[in-house]
């Protein structure tokens, strides 16, 4: 599989680290404007693949790249305000698209995408990678096959690190990103919509900027990205679903725990122990009866990423889709609903009220 990387950033040397996991695959070409991104691109890509891999052809846009390039895939990692524009041209040719998330920066520009992928023949994957990682994958199982009876309720919880520097700190604004909720959470309601199976019907996010970056100026500018937040969703099967958001917590032993409760059992999962707790209902009074698995996953794969494995896990998912060996995991309108629900989250932290699902159709 011949893979073009658009987008040679922060991101990228994740994709790339885990392509050369994957002996079927290759890098044939680059797109960045950014010089210094294309030569960290290469940097890896030498010590990656070997030698040779230094030689791999760059453009500065997509349109020049596509003129000269025959290739199979492309994943595109560059920056969430440029993804609509740069997927235009390559939703008009065969190749499997794998686009990081958040599909889009707005509600709209998402929408368009979806209607643009109907009837390609090439497969569009978004780039949700949290369903993949080995730990929330059991997880995600175990609800499913009723393992926790009828789920009632699901809180999703992430205590991490402030945003990373990106080339030209084009995420410290919410322009450019979409608003945190889009950008950092859309993984979360993602997992939101697949583990809970139902559609979104209202939300409620209280959120503000308190710690992270407020001394921080950009041309004059101060940032305006929230840094952490509360947001719940509510299903129309009844269940409930919670974000919990912190990006001020980098001391915190789990970065992310997923917890899910239904009407037989509470089951848990934090990431990066890999440690899922199962605790049935029992009599008040009788003895627990938890049980404690560990997710071990490889050693190579955890050091090739920032996602506890997910990026690998996803790839192979991606080139078995790819191939027609399975069905797309994570669809473009997928990504849509994600972005629904994220832009939802920032209208009502910035309202301060309840935001229905219904009121970002149009």
């Amino acid at each position: 599989m011949r893979f073009i990387l658009v987008g040679t950033g922060l991101m990228a040397q994740e994709h790339i680290r885990n392509l050369v996991l994957v002996p079927e695959t290759r890098v044939v070409a680059l797109v960045d404007p950014e010089p210094s991104s294309i030569a960290w691109a290469k940097e890896s890509l030498r010590t990656s693949f070997g030698e040779d891999a230094a030689d791999i052809p760059a453009y500065a846009d997509v349109l020049s790249m596509l003129a000269v390039t025959e290739a199979d895939a492309v994943i595109v990692a560059s920056p969430n305000y440029t993804h609509h524009d740069v997927l235009l041209p390559l939703l008009d040719t065969d190749l499997h698209i794998l686009c990081e998330k958040p599909l889009c920066t707005t509600v709209a520009d998402a929408a368009d995408i979806v209607a643009r992928t109907d009837g390609r023949k090439g497969i569009f994957w978004v780039g949700m990678e949290y369903r993949f990682m080995p730990p929330v994958s059991r997880f995600i199982a175990d609800v499913h096959e009723g393992r926790i009876g009828v789920l009632k309720r699901l809180a999703l919880h992430e205590h991490r690190f402030p945003f990373l520097a990106k080339v030209g700190d084009w995420n410290r604004f919410n322009r450019n990103t979409g608003g945190t909720m889009v950008e950092k959470c859309c993984h979360f309601f993602d997992l939101m919509t697949c583990i809970v199976c139902a559609n979104p019907v209202s939300v409620f996010c209280s959120g503000a900027a308190d710690v992270n970056h407020l001394d921080e100026r950009y041309d004059g500018q101060a940032p305006d990205i929230i840094d952490n937040s509360y947001t719940i969703v509510d299903f129309d099967n009844g269940v409930r679903a919670m974000l919990d958001l912190c990006m001020f917590a980098e001391g915190a032993d789990e970065q992310e725990q997923l917890v899910a409760i239904g009407d037989r059992a509470k089951l848990e999962v934090g990431i990066p122990s890999g440690v899922k707790v199962f605790s049935p209902r029992v009599p008040v009074g009788e003895p627990k009866a938890v049980v404690r698995e560990t997710i071990e996953v490889r050693d190579d794969v955890l050091a090739a990423g920032h996602h506890h494995g997910a990026t690998y896990f996803q790839l192979l998912a991606f080139l078995d889709a790819a191939a027609g060996r399975a069905p797309v995991q994570v669809t473009a309108a997928d990504g849509l609903l994600a972005v629904k629900i994220g832009t939802a989250a920032e209208i009502s932290a910035r309202e301060k009220r309840m935001v229905r699902l219904s009121e970002l159709d149009g």
